[in-house]
């Protein structure tokens, strides 16, 4: 029997204000931390004399946020957002601290896994608890602040780590979680107070949530090694994606048979949820990659240092918000999701279009298609997910959200992967020129330090080289930006109601779930 939620009078808006700062605190934690240490990795390797682990500093904490997130969204569900949210940000900080405290690689990677696993339920849980609170055509303004915080945090990371390692200690980018966490968890805890919980106990679905992780970890550890340079073809490698493929397989086989499906597959026959999961994985396989190779574009091609290239992404980090909150506003005045959706989801081909045409000299028109392109990835997230909630029963809220929240990680995951070795395959074929034979981020380093040392017709042969390889990379998310475009247009338009979804008494459970997630009519 599906869980009722215990009815609760809508909340104040001061309520309801309180709940959208922590929320928006324990998002910026999880956003964070994908992406701040990424400036600081030279210096944690060389203090900590681990250079071949590297890579997992960044890739640990985002495989084990992916593989966690679709299990805090359907536990969330079970037994309430407030406690899992809590769990979640307490994982969290005591990972957080770990990292700060780690003496070795490999501690620091087992930290940063751990790290994950509440980095996932932080971002997951946070979205899902808007839909608890507001109504549908109000939910578009809040989902676009926390959708903008999400995104800053993302793009921001690299700055805010290398400042504070510059000016601290590469420490610090863990330290500071110990500081904003705790602000989190009491805000949170507090201002979650009223929100509905589960009135029934259902049982977990244990092994799926086993096949699931499992899966996913072996995809997205092949993804990563593809992304650092090595073979796709590589023994390993095929091992791992071999592995993923039975293991995902056995998932949706268990998954169609479980009393209590960690993932209800019948959400994917709804068209808004499947086509928008779409759109948000196409439009952050974008941001992701582009928010890491725009900063090595600008150290390669332009010269400029790492600081510099950091803060070039400035235009790119504040319209992603700017983007979410004007998606926010046309939603609640007009009622309507679509129209926000086709609009971010046109503009972003041609920005990126833009991005790998302009001359990377040319500041301000950098920085102007680099906002082009934050305002259109930010008009698809808060829309995107918004028809996603629309369209799903209130019990299934949890674990459509967090659906949502995986095609993100899953789609910037590879978005990485690929255009990273196309970069990597576009420079290592220039090996003459570039005078390495290094292959992955040992040949980028190299060519970084050649660039800077080079006499000048050395120097003009690397840059032209580096500047092509870009090129082909913006072309391919341009061509792969134009996807989302297409699928706005089967995305089912509708007019958000102005009530908060509410369960109803609890019906038989074959009963709702076969009304429910195969009608797929929003409300």
């Amino acid at each position: 029997m599906n869980a009722a939620v215990l009815p609760h009078a809508p909340l104040e808006p001061a309520a309801v204000r309180s709940i959208i700062v922590g929320l928006m605190l324990a998002i910026l934690l999880g956003a964070l931390d994908q992406t701040i240490v990424s400036v600081a990795l030279p210096r944690m390797a060389e203090q900590l004399h681990g250079f071949d682990l590297l890579a997992w500093v960044v890739s640990g904490y985002l495989v084990a946020s992916t593989v966690a997130t679709p299990i805090y969204g359907k536990l969330g569900d079970l037994f309430g957002r407030r406690i899992m949210l809590l769990s979640a940000i307490a994982l969290f900080l005591i990972a957080s601290l770990g990292c700060a405290l780690a003496q070795s690689m490999p501690e620091l990677v087992g930290a940063r896994v751990i790290q994950g696993l509440g980095g996932g339920g932080l971002i997951s849980i946070s979205q899902t608890i808007i839909a608890d609170v507001v109504s549908l055509r109000e939910r578009g303004r809040y989902q676009g602040y926390i959708s903008g915080v999400y995104a800053v945090s993302s793009v921001a990371g690299p700055v805010v780590g290398g400042l504070l390692t510059h000016y601290l200690s590469w420490r610090w980018c863990f330290w500071i979680n110990l500081v904003l966490g705790p602000l989190a968890f009491l805000v949170s805890r507090r201002a979650l107070a009223r929100l509905p919980v589960p009135g029934v106990r259902r049982p977990i679905d244990y092994l799926g949530a086993l096949l699931l992780s499992a899966g996913l970890a072996a995809l997205l550890i092949a993804i990563t090694r593809v992304g650092q340079g090595l073979p796709w073809n590589e023994r390993p490698n095929l091992a791992l994606l071999g592995s993923a493929g039975v293991i995902l397989a056995l998932f949706i086989v268990w998954e169609r048979r479980a009393a209590e499906p960690i993932v209800p597959l019948p959400l994917f026959k709804i068209p808004a949820v499947a086509l928008c999961c779409a759109v948000l994985f196409l439009a952050y396989f974008n941001l992701i990659a582009i928010s890491v190779l725009l900063p090595l574009r600008f150290q390669i091609v332009a010269g400029v240092g790492a600081d510099s290239a950091a803060w070039r992404l400035v235009p790119l980090s504040l319209m992603i918000p700017c983007g979410a909150f004007c998606a926010g506003r046309v939603m609640v005045k007009t009622g309507r999701y679509r129209p926000v959706q086709m609009a971010g989801a046109a503009i972003v081909p041609l920005a990126l279009l833009a991005i790998g045409l302009v001359d990377v000299h040319s500041i301000s028109l950098t920085a102007l298609a680099m906002a082009a392109a934050g305002l259109g990835i930010g008009l698809q997230f808060p829309s995107s997910l918004v028809a996603v909630q629309n369209a799903v029963p209130p019990h299934n809220i949890g674990v459509a959200t967090a659906a949502t929240a995986l095609f993100r990680s899953l789609g910037g995951a590879i978005g990485i992967a690929v255009l990273s070795t196309i970069l990597l395959a576009s420079l290592h074929s220039g090996a003459a020129i570039t005078g390495t034979s290094e292959v992955g981020g040992a040949m980028l380093h190299s060519i970084l330090g050649t660039a800077a040392s080079a006499d000048a017709a050395g120097d003009r042969a690397i840059r032209a080289l580096a500047e092509e390889a870009f090129l082909r990379i913006f072309l391919v998310g341009a061509a792969v930006a134009l996807v989302p475009f297409g699928l706005t247009f089967l995305v089912p338009d509708s007019t958000l109601s102005a009530r908060i979804k509410t369960e109803p008494e609890s019906p038989p459970a074959g009963a709702q779930e076969g009304a429910g997630l195969a009608r797929g009519r929003p409300s």
